[in-house]
């Protein structure tokens, strides 16, 4: 066989996962010669021998569990007779145009060695390898080496860097790699922390991605107290358990719920509740948990010492009756706290003992949240396990820039035939939260080395990055909320035909000036066309119904002609008696289709949830109510392609009992949404409908619609990559800007 050289440039997600190791293994097994260099790209390899065509399509069998190829060029050099042997050579500089992968939880491995009395790493709370541990959140630049990270501080000890130098270990240049010895050490013993929140007290335990708040989840008091200090009455706290078989003893976990439980990016998994175990205040009035397992060896290190510190593994897959409230610390709705100072000044009012280590935190990220779906994972939040890692287009657009919502905003980037979404934001009400999108922005920016060309935002002119755009000096566009939350999912999918779209929400900015929440939209590349939507209601007070769901009930009476019944409906509640007069003459009333407003509107009417306690609260409990969904016979009218539920809406008011009306309501909207949508796709000969909104992550209406819309030979499509919700349209303000002629 003759000699052959090749040179072969490789992009994706290829750096801090083992990658090189990987290579030079492979090399030396085929008896090759050269190196494997990272750059600013990737990995740049050059291969000397024989049967050189049989090389990636080994790698690919052979790649680190964490590693993906996603681009491979190949260059035909000439022979180097002198070469010897393959080597590992330092990284190149240059233009970066590369990634990094997203932080993972321990890997199997390193947790074997963290309870194994004979490794140097026993009990060591921040163990990692190249297979897992912190990446995005440590690194400050590209390429990703150690002087990148806030790792830069900790010199190896002697045996750790003659692991970090030697091709066959786990951790040979394994970034983050330390012991005991040379590492980041934590500020209070495990077992001291741990009989703290054994003793009843709120920890606040810097994790990964910045401070949580921690405590019994057993423990009513110590869960009432963490309301009253944190002043969060109503929203739900997350739960974590050691293993999968510790959450089936307290919700119910599918196949495919535990897979995603188990999964290494180790999401906050909503399950539903089995029998009271736990005390009511963790998750008020709603009938799931979220709960995620251990995504740390600090985590784990605190379970093993509430069963007294057992050696080995084996402790590891038995049930335990653990169970902790892991919630973001931070002070009211601003970012969660990563700096040290900041949670000393901020935190000693919530926790009783606030405890940090000494590896700084570069990028704060929240814990991810997902929902089943028809056994599929949706997200309702992407960030920690997720982020950085990009979404492919389905083809090359301009750099641009999409600056996201203003609710759960992310914004995106993106580079080539790549989406970079960022990790949640939060919503842009205050300060602190717009100087953390700044920040984000700004780092993401250095850190991908995109200079964009273009700008898109959201078509409300008073939202915060509406303004922002504006500020730039190169073109800016402004795309309408809900083109975006449907041009998200035709990124996603990689649909190229005219496709019809379904987006159910709470509000968008529509092209009429008016809210919009209810909307049926024809997409054809950059443009979209509204060819249906939900009744008009009115909203009184304008953006105050969206936190005071009994406002929107008494416009749901007033439409129905029964604006009499007001006062005395909603007797407790100040304003009630001049809502009636604002109604009748329209002041400060404007009109929705939004079906988040409705869901609030029935939740009122039902007596459920008058006032919200946070986004979504009273939609929420309305879902937890449902039991078996049902269809009110001639429930809904469709006039004009205007989908109206007044009807089901007239029953709903008329009854007391809440468990029937929220089956009704459920049940109605299902088979009214299905009925509207299915005419259309056909009346347009289009076979596919895209569905996209936070309306979508409950439970009952998304697999209800799905199921119906499969049986009508429809195929749905909801976003699977990114959140249906806000936290997803940035990907589809960016999509319908890169695509403008």
């Amino acid at each position: 066989m003759e000699l052959e050289r090749v040179q072969i440039s490789i992009q994706g997600l290829v750096q801090g996962v083992g990658f090189r190791p990987c290579v030079y293994k492979l090399a030396k097994q085929m008896e090759l010669t050269g190196f494997v260099q990272n750059n600013a790209s990737g990995v740049l390899i050059e291969i000397q021998g024989n049967y050189l065509s049989q090389f990636i399509p080994k790698l690919r069998e052979q790649l680190p569990p964490l590693a993906a190829i996603h681009n491979l060029e190949f260059t035909s050099l000439p022979i180097v007779p002198s070469e010897r042997a393959f080597e590992i050579l330092d990284s190149q500089q240059g233009k970066i145009n590369t990634v990094i992968t997203p932080d993972v939880c321990i890997c199997s491995e390193c947790l074997g060695e963290l309870f194994d009395p004979q490794s140097r790493y026993y009990r060591y709370p921040f163990l990692n390898c190249t297979q897992c541990g912190p990446r995005f959140t440590i690194t400050r630049n590209l390429p990703y080496d150690r002087c990148q990270t806030s790792m830069s501080q900790f010199p190896l000890c002697q045996s750790c860097q003659s692991d970090y130098f030697n091709p066959d270990s786990r951790r040979y240049h394994a970034q983050p790699t330390a012991c005991s010895q040379c590492g980041p050490q934590l500020a209070l013993s495990v077992d001291k922390v741990a009989q703290r929140i054994r003793d009843g007290e709120i920890i606040a335990l810097k994790g990964l991605g910045g401070y949580q708040l921690i405590c019994d989840a057993r423990n009513e008091g110590a869960i009432s107290q963490l309301r009253l200090r944190k002043s969060r009455e109503a929203k739900p706290f997350a739960l974590m358990v050691v293993n999968a078989k510790s959450a089936e003893k307290i919700a119910e976990v599918s196949p495919q719920a535990r897979l995603v439980l188990e999964s290494r990016e180790r999401p906050i998994v909503l399950l539903r509740k089995k029998k009271a175990l736990l005390p009511d205040g963790i998750a008020p009035g709603l009938n799931h948990f979220g709960i995620m397992l251990p995504s740390t060896p600090l985590h784990y290190l605190l379970f093993n010492s509430f069963l007294g510190n057992p050696d080995y593994c084996q402790w590891l897959d038995e049930y335990h009756s653990m169970v902790l409230v892991v919630t973001s610390a931070n002070i009211g709705s601003e970012p969660l706290i990563i700096d040290d100072k900041k949670a000393e000044q901020g935190l000693i009012s919530i926790a009783d003992k606030i405890i940090s280590h000494d590896r700084e935190i570069i990028t704060r990220t929240d814990d991810s949240v997902v929902r089943m779906i028809n056994d599929t994972s949706v997200l309702i939040r992407r960030a920690r396990g997720y982020v950085p890692a990009p979404l492919r287009l389905p083809y090359e657009i301009p750099p641009t820039v999409a600056l996201g919502g203003h609710l759960k905003n992310t914004f995106c980037i993106t580079r080539g035939e790549e989406a970079f979404v960022s990790q949640h934001i939060g919503s842009l009400n205050n300060k602190a939260t717009i100087e953390y999108f700044h920040e984000s922005l700004n780092h993401l920016l250095k850190f991908l080395a995109v200079k964009p060309e273009r700008i898109a935002h959201d078509w409300h002119p008073d939202f915060y990055t509406s303004r922002l755009a504006q500020k730039y000096d190169i073109p800016v566009y402004g795309v309408q909320h809900h083109h975006a939350h449907l041009a998200s999912v035709v990124a996603e999918y990689g649909i190229q035909e005219p496709v019809l779209g379904l987006v159910l929400d709470g509000y968008g900015f529509g092209s009429d000036g008016e809210a919009w929440g209810g909307e049926l939209l024809l997409l054809e590349k950059a443009e979209f066309k509204r060819v249906g939507h939900f009744f008009p209601i009115p909203q009184p007070g304008g953006e105050l119904a969206a936190r005071e769901p009994w406002r929107m009930a008494a416009g749901i009476l007033h439409i129905l002609g029964r604006g009499d019944e007001i006062s005395q409906r909603f007797k407790e509640q100040p304003q009630s008696p001049f809502l009636l007069q604002l109604l009748e003459k329209k002041i400060h009333c404007p009109l929705t289709t939004s079906c988040g407003r409705l869901f609030d509107a029935v939740s009122a009417l039902l007596g459920v949830e008058f006032l919200s306690g946070f986004e979504g609260h009273a939609a929420m409990r309305l879902e937890s109510m449902v039991t078996h969904p049902q269809v009110l016979n001639k429930g809904w009218t469709i006039n004009d392609n205007v989908f109206d539920m007044r009807p089901t809406l007239q029953f709903i008011a008329n009854t007391t009992e809440q468990q029937l009306g929220a089956n009704l309501f459920h049940g109605t909207l299902i088979a009214g949404l299905s009925e509207w949508v299915t005419g259309i796709c056909r009346e347009k000969g289009i076979h596919m409908l895209l569905l996209s909104g936070g309306c979508f992550l409950n439970q009952v209406l998304a697999e209800g619609l799905i199921n119906s819309l499969i049986k009508s030979g429809i195929k749905p499509l909801l976003p699977k990559l990114l959140p249906p919700n806000d936290g997803g349209i940035a990907l589809g303000q960016a999509w319908i800007v890169g695509i403008k002629e």
